[in-house]
């Protein structure tokens, strides 16, 4: 094989043995072989299960919301802006390929000489509406050290920084943070697997995994044709969140517009993620009352009205008063998280239940991956977070071990890579 083609090979597998300037020159390479080996609609059968990866806004935000996800942090090892730039062409192009049901680059064999350019696991799998959504986290701007890596902190957004400590916090370095963050959704776990760990290995020798997590059963709907899904908690969770189809509602809570924020034009069309780990105390839960269990949550667990009467999608009442106080506790979950009580701000939630089997006691470490995508978090999530940390009688049953918060730039165009605007 040619000294071109066993560059490309190298690089996108990760070898270890392509370093300095022929893993570089394969990475350039490699970003176009990949993007142009996506074939013409025409000529392939239709896979309904495609989400298209460019757009305007990425994908995986107010695209209905998949049963699976594999969300991963990176750390940027490199301090070169070209190969961090590099990175971000290398993943869009794989990305697109993956997000089509195809490989991460043909179907061309490589030699036995060198790893294989694509993992393997999802070959003959659909796309399954895999989605992939990227984000910047504030040490890609400014590490741990006050160092500006790559020359772009004057354009760091002025809301993106380390979320603050909130009463009740027991956060773990290393599920915490990142440089680069990946949410990779989709309705078969091994896809949204595949997914990440092709991601990977293209990132090796510019980006490590830092921390990751996988999730089950999504716990919010993102369309108004979903029904309202389950938490760990046995109630229906995000029965008020809002749905893409609220286009007027998601413009003024979820994307950045053009103003919002002078040394940021380049977020415009993007939004923010905040991604919490919520490790939930099952076994004491499942000890608790009915009666206990439906006031820390504000509603019946049967259909999941509001307390306040009426059905699940009745508006929850939060005036009106039984024989021993308001009908919806002052410390419930519904109370404290309405709009009413937060200056009418809303968010966009696409959480996952997960379980990762269990601690040293033998209690389950399973719970909530809280993922939310806001306007801008010093109004939409900062403040109600707090006032729930604090609050919020649900706490005595939520311990939150892992955060993160991520500038989401706008969709990638085509002949365009995730992030350009922010280095172009």
């Amino acid at each position: 094989m040619g000294e071109i083609s066993r560059r490309r090979l190298l690089t996108v597998a990760g070898a270890g043995a392509a370093a300095g300037a022929v893993g570089f020159a394969g990475g350039r390479e490699t970003a176009r072989a990949a993007s142009e080996d996506v074939p013409a609609q025409s000529s392939v059968p239709v896979d309904h299960s495609v989400v298209p990866f460019h757009g305007r806004h990425q994908a995986g935000i107010v695209t209905p919301a998949q049963e699976r996800l594999h969300f991963a942090a990176f750390d940027v090892t490199s301090t070169s802006r070209a190969e961090l730039v590099e990175l971000l062409r290398a993943w869009t192009a794989a990305s697109v390929r993956m997000t089509h049901g195809l490989q991460v680059q043909s179907d061309t064999p490589p030699s036995y000489d060198a790893p294989p350019t694509d993992t393997g696991e999802a070959i003959g799998l659909s796309a399954s509406h895999l989605t992939l959504t990227f984000g910047f986290g504030p040490s890609l701007f400014r590490d741990a050290d006050g160092v500006d890596r790559f020359g772009i902190d004057d354009r760091r957004p002025r809301a993106l920084r380390r979320l603050p400590h909130f009463p009740a916090d027991a956060l773990q370095e290393e599920s915490s943070g990142g440089d680069l963050c990946v949410q990779a959704c989709a309705d078969d776990p091994q896809v949204a697997v595949h997914a990440i760990r092709n991601l990977s290995r293209i990132a090796f020798g510019t980006a490590a995994l830092r921390w990751s997590q996988l999730g089950f059963g999504r716990t919010s709907s993102t369309s108004a044709a979903q029904v309202t899904p389950r938490n760990l908690f046995g109630f229906k969770d995000g029965t008020a969140n809002l749905k893409g189809e609220d286009t007027d509602e998601v413009r003024e809570h979820v994307w950045v517009s053009r103003g919002d924020d002078p040394r940021a034009p380049w977020l415009t069309d993007g939004s923010y993620l905040v991604a919490r780990r919520i490790r939930m105390a099952i076994e004491r839960w499942d000890r608790a009352s009915l009666e206990e269990q439906e006031h820390k949550v504000g509603r019946d667990r049967a259909a999941g009205a509001p307390l306040s009467g009426g059905q699940e999608f009745t508006p929850p009442d939060l005036e009106i008063k039984g024989p021993d106080g308001p009908l919806i506790p002052l410390d419930s979950h519904v109370r404290l998280a309405h709009p009413k009580e937060n200056d009418g701000i809303r968010m966009l939630r696409r959480g996952y239940n997960f379980t990762d089997g269990n601690d040293e006691l033998g209690h389950l470490e399973a719970g909530l991956f809280f993922v939310a995508f806001v306007r801008d978090p010093d109004t939409h999530y900062i403040p109600m977070q707090r006032k729930l940390s604090a609050d919020d009688g649900l706490m005595e049953y939520l311990t939150h071990t892992g955060s993160g918060l991520f500038a989401v730039p706008p969709g990638a165009r085509p002949g365009g890579f995730v992030g350009d605007t922010l280095f172009t």
